[in-house]
């Protein structure tokens, strides 16, 4: 049985809808919504209405989460190495070029990174 949920009255409609499978075919849905965590009819609708699934939308989101954390590791090495060169009072002009240069790539890849995330962000949103 699937139930229709309608924005405009806010009320669930309750609509069956039968569908004539084979019981293999049958078995291999619900093993596959048994994996993701869901009800059989919940991963129909969602893959009929073309939606992301709840456990797909965790997954992005354990994603995001550990770009922040490797992002954040590389600032603390990048703080540790100024607080380093503060205290020398001195860094040679070639790693001083290199370190900017990396600088400069890391600021690009957060860039790439934030843009990638807003797409993902509006996916999610759906």
């Amino acid at each position: 049985m699937l139930f229709i949920y309608t924005m405009e009255t806010k009320r669930i409609k309750r609509a069956q809808l039968n569908l004539r499978l084979s019981d293999e075919v049958k078995d291999r849905w619900k093993k596959i919504a048994d994996e993701r965590g869901l009800h059989l009819t919940d991963m129909v609708i969602a893959s009929v209405e073309n939606k992301l699934l709840n456990s797909d939308r965790r997954e992005i989101m354990s994603f995001i989460e550990k770009q922040g954390n490797v992002f954040a590791k590389i600032e603390n090495n990048i703080n540790q190495i100024a607080k380093y060169v503060n205290t020398q009072k001195n860094i040679s002009d070639s790693v001083l070029v290199d370190y900017n240069s990396k600088l400069r790539e890391l600021n690009c890849l957060q860039i790439e990174q934030n843009e990638l995330f807003r797409k993902i962000y509006k996916l999610l949103a759906k």
